[in-house]
């Protein structure tokens, strides 16, 4: 009945040309304010419109005749002001609360915005203790700081920037793939593989003890299982039926570390392309890869990343990145911690080899081959003996992306295989080299270490929204 009712109101304004705002079960409804997105209110052209905005306030200014407040919803960085009449304050209106609020769009006499939002109607929808939010109006809290609170940590300018951004570079690395003709491919997330040949897995079986009656394999697939490591050799299997193949989705290494450089859970971008014999196409697609995603954001995220160069990263310059041929480097340099042929690279040496190149990400090719999983193709030379494996290098992190080409070559697999017992495991990737098996490669990105990469910041765990590491709280 009520509902009917409201039909009619409804018709009847609309036909005298009368706009409606109404308040019914202590909800604030207006017929003819359209909701608005404070990114959308910001760049509007239209003045004198009616609009709704719903979000959270960031600032709340108080005088005799007007109330001003800043909102803002995660769509930008920057809040809109909304003007209000003193009337229209009220004790829950403070700093962090969310509020839905009617008004009109109207060109703002100050210099500081375009546009400003004269409110008609206030409504408080959740209320906000100022005195126990633990982020405080006035304080610029360091990313540190917030990392204490992951679940609340979104309401700060700096993570809702990161947010952004990461949701942005996910967008263009699907977009740079699509583009260029890959095929994505959902991989497993619970696999028996090893990938990556380091043993750091979480293993995966039922909390109760139902499936276990089998007391000679009490496995739940019938194989120890892990959570993945890798999407690379089910990328390879997808790669004998399509020529450029890619997955982007979390991985996971039960690596017990609080190191800023370690995280339990993380994503990876991997691709895998057919039909080539080249290291250089790889080096080729992961720059190309890198320098497109990187443009993208900084020609739609240029606030939020403007926002970590000034305040969370004085003086990090992305533009070498951007625009500069990358390195590849043959000679030989010194750094502080020794090394020699055999010994794999450290960060250390990484972080060198990125400084020594003038600070632009560094490609280094054909590691001793020893180094390098049983999948990487062997260069059969002498006497150093190298694999077709490079690792792209970068400023902040060290490596960002590692691949290689594959051992398309059966005798020369399977003898590694056998070498390190894993002949019996890996039987049926060694059977993918015999029924129209092509030379083929690939390589591994790690997503959140390009946001370090791109944005400056020196601990992975601010560039993920739920960080998982060793001894960590889990929401």
């Amino acid at each position: 009945m009520i509902l009917n009712r409201l039909r009619l109101i409804r018709r009847a304004a609309s036909a005298s040309g009368c706009s409606l705002c109404i308040s019914l079960s202590k909800q604030l409804y207006c017929s003819s304010a359209r909701r608005t997105r404070v990114r959308d209110a910001l760049s509007s052209l239209e003045t004198g419109s009616s609009i709704r905005i719903q979000g959270w306030v960031r600032s709340v200014r108080s005088q005799k005749n007007n109330l001003f407040l800043h909102v803002s919803d995660g769509s930008s960085l920057q809040p809109l002001q909304v003007v209000a009449r003193s009337d229209l304050n009220t004790r829950e209106l403070t700093f962090g609360c969310a509020v839905d609020i009617i008004g009109s769009l109207e060109k703002s006499p100050s210099k500081k915005q375009s546009v400003e939002l004269q409110a008609s109607h206030v409504k408080v929808i959740g209320e906000c203790n100022p005195v126990d939010f633990p982020f405080k109006i006035k304080e610029r809290h360091s990313l540190e700081y917030i990392r204490q609170y992951p679940h609340l940590r979104c309401r700060t300018n700096a993570f809702s920037s990161l947010l952004r951004i990461r949701s942005e570079a996910t967008s263009a690395i699907h977009s740079y793939f699509r583009d260029n003709g890959f095929v994505q491919i959902h991989t497993p997330i619970i696999t028996s593989n090893d990938c990556e040949g380091a043993g750091e897995l979480f293993q995966v079986e039922p909390a109760g003890n139902e499936h276990s009656s089998d007391k000679e394999n009490p496995h739940f697939f019938s194989v120890p299982s892990y959570l993945t490591v890798s999407g690379q050799l089910h990328l390879e299997v997808m790669a004998g039926a399509f020529p450029a193949v890619y997955t982007f989705g979390p991985t996971f290494r039960a690596e017990n570390s609080q190191s800023r450089r370690h995280l339990a859970e993380f994503y990876m971008v991997e691709a895998e392309i057919s039909f080539t014999e080249s290291l250089e196409d790889l080096l080729k697609l992961m720059e190309d890869l890198l320098k497109t995603s990187t443009e993208h954001l900084l020609s739609h995220c240029a606030e939020d990343v403007e926002l970590f160069h000034k305040y969370v990263s004085p003086g990090h310059r992305l533009q070498k990145i951007e625009v500069s041929p990358f390195s590849l480097r043959k000679h030989y340099i010194q750094a502080s911690t020794r090394t020699s042929w055999g010994c794999d690279l450290q960060t250390e040496h990484e972080k060198f080899l990125v400084k020594h190149c003038g600070d632009v990400p560094v490609f280094v090719t054909d590691y001793p081959y020893d180094l390098k999983p049983f999948y990487a193709r062997d260069n059969q030379d002498q006497p150093q003996h190298t694999a077709a494996a490079v690792d792209l290098l970068v400023p902040i992190v060290g490596e960002l992306c590692g691949g290689s080409l594959r051992e398309e070559r059966p005798e020369l697999l399977k003898t590694r295989l056998a070498r390190a017992g894993l002949e019996e495991t890996y039987a049926w990737y060694l059977q993918l080299r015999e029924f129209g098996s092509v030379p083929h490669g690939g390589f591994g990105m790690g997503f959140e270490r390009y946001l370090q990469c791109v944005l400056g910041v020196d601990n992975i765990k601010d560039t993920i929204p739920f960080a998982r590491s060793s001894r960590s709280c889990l929401l």
